[in-house]
């Protein structure tokens, strides 16, 4: 792996600063590799390689066919390495191996997804617009965005990552990707991916380094036309501020709160099961995790009493023992900020049903307890602001008007979920949760065929989808005068 190295222009290089950080292992907390640390200097090579490679290079009017190969390429080095991407993901994350695997495969799968996506765009060419005139013809099209900066996450290495460079290389887009310094590893494995496959040089680049040092300089530069971020709103608001000062094109995917709402006729072991996979699937680091559960009074009181059990029974440890489903938090500030919150929601009203703490039996590692809190007041932290991590909060409502109302009063609006055996209820709860995806009878599953993203303080644009492939792309009409034809507004017929 080329972990000492950045991906620039086509080529492996060390950082010019010869900087390196190190890779924790979060279930050990030791070093298991050196990371290259990009800086500004890096940054500026590889945006005006982004830039050569749009203005001057083939890729941007690539027949689709050609990138849609190249694509597919990528898609199948991916697969060729899963097992060895999704061992390393595990030690980087932490996260189970399989949940790594199921994160690898679906990456191959959008690179696939995108390369189907971009033939039938072009496929269907430009649209005709009847402008009421035979004077005029109007055409619609669109083309390539241009240079892309992406910077993303840590709870989804290389998946969130995936998200970005597939659709804006399926586009014609050129791109420098900057992952996040927790969790680098993966897409320094996509960049040797992506040199195998032969794409012209400067169309990917990777900037691995540390947020101010490379994050800021790729945000501030005035050669990026679209920034494509994915983490929290208060990176997301320097990200905006920094496109805003250019008058440039960003997308954000940032903080949820979501709520899940459970009504009395569901059938306790089914809610149960998606509210544990709502909020404690790979630890809880979930933007979308549906970390507000509101239980109708009916069947508040079993489903505690059932939930508390089923908490109890999680296996914890390192995500590359066979049948662990609770991994460690990715790092020692993510651990403490976690185990911060966990304490303020201890000084609040809130009840203590499990966890709060440590996980027992690690003496090392950044193990937490799956915690859970009942009946917590409306104006706590807990309840107001993403923790990420393994911790839910479960409140009791006695009216679906009632739920509605707890559900919405949030700052954000990333995701939420209904469920109910009533189909028409859940339908219309659906409609009137005021976030920009929604579950019914489940929590998470994620398909790349939709879109992905939230209202409010989650965030700007969508990603995946066929909207995941329209960001990367600027829409242009095209209006044609019969030139056989005299306009005589000035010189008369």
């Amino acid at each position: 792996m080329q972990t000492t190295q950045l991906y620039i222009d086509g080529a492996f290089a060390a950082p010019k600063a010869g900087g390196t950080f190190d890779a924790i292992d979060p279930a050990t907390e030791a070093a298991f590799a050196k990371i290259a640390a990009g800086t500004s200097e890096d940054v500026d090579l590889a945006v005006r390689a982004a830039r050569r490679a749009f203005d001057e290079g083939s890729w941007p009017q690539m027949p689709a066919s050609e990138r849609a190969a190249a694509l597919r390429r990528i898609a199948k080095g991916i697969n060729d390495r899963l097992k060895e991407i999704a061992a390393i993901e595990t030690r980087d994350n932490g996260k189970p191996i399989p949940e790594s695997e199921w994160d690898i495969g679906d990456a191959a799968f959008v690179f696939d997804y995108y390369a189907d996506l971009a033939e039938a765009h072009e496929a269907e060419g430009a649209e005709t617009v009847d402008l009421g005139d035979d004077a005029f013809k109007a055409t619609i099209s669109t083309e390539p965005l241009g240079v892309v900066g992406a910077i993303t996450p840590w709870n989804f290495p290389l998946l969130m990552a995936v998200w970005k460079v597939a659709p804006a290389l399926a586009a014609g887009c050129t791109i420098v990707l900057k992952p996040s310094e927790y969790c680098s590893v993966s897409c320094a494995i996509l960049a040797e991916i992506i040199d195998d496959a032969g794409l012209p040089a400067g169309v990917f680049n990777l900037i691995t380094g540390i947020g101010p040092d490379a994050g800021a300089p790729l945000s501030e530069h005035p050669l990026v036309d679209k920034l494509a971020f994915t983490g929290s709103v208060p990176t997301g608001r320097k990200v905006m501020t920094a496109a805003a000062a250019g008058i440039r094109t960003v997308s954000l995917e940032l903080g949820g709160k979501s709520p899940f709402i459970i009504f009395d006729d569901c059938d306790i072991d089914k809610a149960v099961e998606w509210i544990l996979f709502g909020i404690f699937w790979n630890k809880g680091e979930v933007c979308s995790a549906t970390s507000r559960v509101l239980v109708q009074q009916g069947l508040y009181p079993k489903l505690m009493q059932r939930l508390v059990e089923a908490t109890e029974a999680i296996t914890i440890g390192p995500g590359d023992v066979e049948g662990i489903k609770l991994g460690p938090v990715v790092s020692k500030i993510q651990y403490d900020k976690v185990l911060a919150a966990i304490e303020a929601g201890k000084k609040t009203d809130a009840k203590l049903m499990t966890g709060g703490g440590r996980a027992e039996g690690f003496e090392t590692g950044y193990y937490i307890a799956p915690t859970i809190f009942a009946e917590v007041p409306t104006d706590a932290a807990i309840w107001r602001e993403e923790i990420f991590g393994p911790v839910v909060c479960v409140n009791p409502f006695d009216t679906e008007e009632e739920a509605l109302t707890l559900a919405n009063d949030s700052p954000y609006g990333l995701a939420g979920a209904v469920m109910s055996d009533d189909l028409e209820r859940c339908e219309r709860v659906a409609a009137r949760l005021r976030a920009g995806i929604i579950w019914i009878n489940c929590s998470q599953p994620t398909f790349t065929q939709v879109p992905w993203g939230g209202y409010k303080s989650s965030g700007i644009g969508r990603e995946l989808g066929t909207a995941g492939f329209m960001g990367f792309r600027e829409t242009k009409q095209i209006t044609r005068y019969d030139h056989t034809r005299t306009w005589g507004w000035y010189l008369g017929q």
